[in-house]
């Protein structure tokens, strides 16, 4: 740091603790956060350094070390937003955001780690209600889109849901044997889904391999609340050749997956529409 800069940063120093005990670093990060909060753009950093009162090096270390910690997320066009980690804490305390708005954010994460398309997902009776789709940038493999119903326990994230309701209430949405199959690996009977739904439950998520649309693999996990029960379940689906069939690309999607899941269950934890549905559940 040069003398000059130095210079600045006493004097901003001295103007921004007039109180004993105040951490200066604190204090021009949230001013940098409100800039940002409030539409400002940090494309250019001397501009937003004269607009909060610190020196454009400072605003640079700023920026790097909140995008660091996921509190700012880079923009495509440029600048910065508000990023997941900021929106999750903050809805741990507090309901201000669109909450399908901020669902859509993690959905497109997701597709982003993935390359696979990401789909929010409700329990709608016997079936699964598609409220949101998230598509890489290549040509459309699957017939599901946002307001598709499917009957729930062919599919990936009907499947997640389903192993966490109690066996009583499984049973009397899905109703009598024969159960619905749309492939020769559909369970026919509620002993076989049992089954495959305490696998699915032990491995925090559900797997589908042709199980709903021939070519097409899905991995899905719950969006659980705080009592365990599910609010809605996050899952992405792609053919094959993309899903990969090594346990090493397996495993880091149901990684992503269970992640945008966990990020779910906090910024959905106060969404009355996503609570009605765990209600029902």
């Amino acid at each position: 740091m040069n003398k000059a800069t130095q210079d600045i940063e006493s004097t901003t120093d001295a103007q921004d603790t007039g109180q004993a005990g105040l951490v200066t670093p604190v204090m021009r990060a949230l001013k940098l956060l409100r800039f940002v909060a409030d539409g400002g753009s940090t494309a250019n950093v001397s501009d937003v350094g004269r607009r909060i009162g610190v020196n454009r090096v400072t605003v640079m270390r700023l920026i790097e070390t909140l995008q660091f910690e996921g509190v700012l997320e880079p923009l495509p066009q440029g600048g910065h937003r508000l990023g997941l980690n900021f929106l999750t804490l903050a809805a741990s305390a507090l309901a201000g955001e669109d909450h399908l708005a901020t669902a859509r954010r993690v959905l497109t994460r997701v597709t982003t780690e993935t390359g696979l398309s990401s789909y929010l997902t409700v329990l709608d009776g016997a079936q699964v209600r598609y409220l949101l789709c998230e598509t890489p940038a290549l040509p459309l493999v699957s017939n599901i889109r946002a307001g598709s119903r499917v009957t729930a326990h062919l599919t990936a994230p009907g499947r997640s849901l389903l192993a966490h309701l109690s066996t009583e209430r499984r049973r009397a949405l899905l109703g009598p044997e024969p159960l619905a199959a749309a492939t020769a690996q559909s369970a026919r009977t509620h002993a076989a889904l049992d089954a495959q739904l305490e696998r699915d439950r032990d491995a925090g998520c559900a797997w589908s391999q042709d199980g709903f649309e021939a070519g097409i693999d899905a991995c899905a996990a719950a969006v659980l609340d705080a009592h365990g029960r599910p609010l809605a379940a996050l899952s992405v689906a792609g053919p094959r050749s993309l899903v990969g069939t090594d346990t090493l690309t397996r495993e880091r999607t149901a990684r992503a997956v269970k992640s945008g899941a966990a990020d779910l269950a906090i910024l959905l934890a106060d969404a009355p529409a996503f609570l009605a549905a765990a209600e029902r559940g």
